[in-house]
């Protein structure tokens, strides 16, 4: 049966409870001090904890006690609007018969299995009867599936870039970077806690009824691949970067050139010109028809130059 705190609500905090057997699951959304001073009153967990659970900067981390175990974890959240992802943590309490999870409203798994659990007793029982060790393991195991949908997304904006990199007349700098720090951003969430998870699984059997090695064992195979697929992503992106460097480059410097044909094809001319129009008497003495000679004397020197240019590949 699922219940709420009616002062912690009118505090904008939502702090719902469910409770299967001897298991009690609290689920605190966006927890502030006042959640923060209800859990010190009604638990014993270390001040220092529930500080580390409200603090919004915390490494991901482990900690243990006699009685129960603090974990600092964290994950990715996606801004539309800047097209980049930032870290965000949640931490869980896990003792006997309980499990505290503190999470931001866009920490999405234990919100969709907390409402499984209300829906439906016997999802009630599946998830509950095993433990709190058990239950956590369920909402980790949700968020790491989850993250394949991630990867799907970088995926295809790596496609989209990578038809663009080598559009002659599409810049794609600024998106490569963006895709580049996201990457990045999802380096510094998954392998921290690819690393988490192996030590958590070792502490987490005193608090579940079920052997969580082959959970765990597969939870792990997940993030390898999930790790994995990151790097390919860097070292794909690292590639397009590069290539976009180059072909940036390589239209820059033809641009260069052909500024330099054009210039170099005007200067007769406006050699000619000159000493036609300033020049006192020049244009008597030499004549229109010897000009139009000089002209095309000159031009062909032009032509001769703009032969060899294309030889060399220079246009």
């Amino acid at each position: 049966m699922a219940v709420s705190d009616k002062n912690i609500e009118k505090k904008q905090t939502a702090l719902r409870t469910i409770t299967w057997g001897s298991l009690t699951w609290v689920d605190i959304v966006q927890p502030t001090k006042e959640t923060i001073k209800y859990l010190a009153d009604l638990y014993k967990f270390n001040p220092l904890d529930l500080d580390d659970a409200l603090s919004p900067r915390q490494v991901p981390k482990i900690e243990e006690y006699p009685d129960y175990l603090f974990g600092v974890f964290h994950f990715s959240v996606y801004d539309k609007v800047k097209k980049v992802s930032s870290r965000r943590q949640w931490s869980a309490f896990i003792s006997e018969n309980l499990l505290v999870t503190l999470r931001p409203t866009e920490y999405k798994a234990p919100d969709e299995i907390f409402r499984e659990c209300e829906l439906k007793e016997e999802t009630r029982k599946q998830y509950l009867s095993q433990g709190p060790g058990y239950l956590l393991y369920q909402i980790i195991d949700r968020s790491v599936d989850f993250y394949f949908k991630v990867l799907d997304k970088i995926l295809n904006l790596m496609e989209d870039i990578e038809d663009n990199v080598f559009q002659e007349n599409v810049e794609v700098a600024l998106e490569l970077s963006f895709l580049r720090r996201d990457i990045i951003t999802q380096r510094r969430v998954m392998f921290p806690t690819r690393a988490l998870l192996i030590e958590l699984e070792k502490k987490l059997k005193r608090f579940s009824k079920t052997d969580l090695t082959p959970f765990f064992k597969d939870l792990v195979d997940h993030m390898n691949r999930i790790c994995d697929t990151l790097d390919e992503y860097r070292e794909t992106i690292e590639v397009y970067k590069d290539a976009d460097y180059t072909l940036s480059g390589y239209r820059s410097n033809r641009s260069i050139r052909i500024v330099m044909v054009l210039f170099s094809a005007a200067m007769p001319f406006l050699v000619a010109v000159g000493l036609y129009m300033l020049i006192p008497g020049w244009g008597e003495k030499v004549g229109f028809l010897s000009f139009l000679i000089l002209l095309a004397i000159i031009y062909s020197i032009v032509g001769v130059m703009l032969f060899a240019f294309r030889r060399r590949h220079i246009i």
